[in-house]
């Protein structure tokens, strides 16, 4: 089967959830006590979205400080990325502009670039506004879903998206590992709220 291998990274703050995200949409799995990423962790996985193959190649990336430096590393030659913010804290929404920022002066020129508000199931904890992001996504011109790592709201969706943004050149032959069958139609994004 033609498959189009898909380089992807996640960027953005210790503690917003990006291991928790990739665990989920890999595995169906949520670990209420997962540690911290040091430097990066790899995994991947193959979506079949509209009768076409995708293959994931996911790099986790460190959110600390110290390991920032090693960001451009890991985005080099990606074909997409999701950068994470907590929706239940707002200084992790105003430094994903930061690292968006630096993706769009580093990364790839036509990098596809997926923001998600992770921890949307907090919502009597919320301190991002859902409208203030959407305006920044429309602005920048990114895929946007609020997501849960924790009850698995629109992580799949926020991958499928991501993948019908693509260009449809460089299919390639893999083996498939494990894939999900999604329908055609496209996505139904749920809000976690307005």
């Amino acid at each position: 089967m033609s498959m189009r291998e898909i380089k992807l990274c996640l960027l953005g703050d210790s503690g917003v959830g990006k291991s928790s995200l990739v665990l989920r949409f890999v595995s169906d799995t949520f670990n209420e006590r997962a540690e911290t990423t040091i430097g990066a962790s790899f995994m991947s996985k193959t979506l079949l979205v509209d009768d076409r193959s995708f293959k994931y190649q996911i790099w986790d990336t460190a959110g600390q400080e110290k390991y920032r430096g090693l960001a451009p590393m890991y985005y080099r030659g990606a074909a997409a990325a999701i950068v994470v913010y907590d929706v239940t804290k707002m200084d992790t929404f105003k430094t994903l502009k930061s690292w968006i920022k630096e993706l769009q002066q580093l990364g790839p020129r036509d990098i596809v670039i997926a923001i998600a508000g992770n921890k949307c199931d907090l919502e009597e904890m919320r301190e991002v506004p859902t409208k203030e992001a959407v305006a920044y996504a429309e602005e920048i011109g990114a895929v946007f879903s609020e997501t849960s790592a924790k009850t698995a709201i629109n992580v799949k969706d926020i991958f499928v998206r991501i993948c019908q943004r693509l260009p449809s050149e460089m299919m390639v032959s893999v083996e498939p590992d494990k894939t999900i069958t999604l329908h055609n139609e496209p996505p139904k994004q749920k809000n976690c709220s307005c």
